[in-house]
């Protein structure tokens, strides 16, 4: 029984080795098929999946208006302290008080990139980006404030 056990292993091992090497040898014979990408020097028409997860970002539109509510359920949602939002209240022109962001903190040297942020937005204010790059001698440098200076919530979203 342990020797017949033993050269299954060996033949199931061999033919594994022998599978890989024939994908290989194809290669090597047809150089002309790429399947690798030359980072960095094919910058420029590198295409990433588009189920890439890169860092979180907020996108505004031409007026500098976002979609955050300040809901905080993208903080809640977070396992590892990534997002810190801070609110405040505005006065609507009636006289309402409303809640609104003042600062949306991203650390991204904390962040797992595991999507649970975005899919918790109820009014898909934050996405995923493709950008990977995020080397930095300090730190400090990879905390981002997301909502730019003096944005606004865009009408129609609660």
């Amino acid at each position: 029984m342990f020797l017949k056990d033993y050269i299954s292993e060996v033949y199931t091992g061999v033919s594994s080795l022998l599978k890989g090497m024939r994908k290989t040898g194809y290669y090597f014979f047809h150089p002309k098929e790429i399947i690798t990408e030359q980072y960095p020097d094919n910058r420029d028409t590198l295409k990433l999946a588009e189920r890439f997860r890169g860092e979180v970002v907020m996108p505004h539109d031409e007026n500098n208006e976002h979609a955050c509510t300040g809901c905080t359920a993208c903080e809640l949602a977070c396992p590892n302290g990534t997002i810190k939002i801070i609110t405040k209240f505005d006065i609507s022109p009636e006289g309402k008080k409303k809640k609104a962001i003042d600062t949306f903190v991203y650390h991204l040297e904390l962040c797992t990139m595991c999507n649970l942020c975005i899919e918790s937005c109820p009014s898909d204010a934050i996405v995923m980006a493709q950008n990977f790059e995020h080397s930095v001698y300090d730190r400090s440098k990879l905390t981002k404030k997301l909502n730019k200076p003096d944005s606004k919530i865009r009408e129609g979203i609660e």
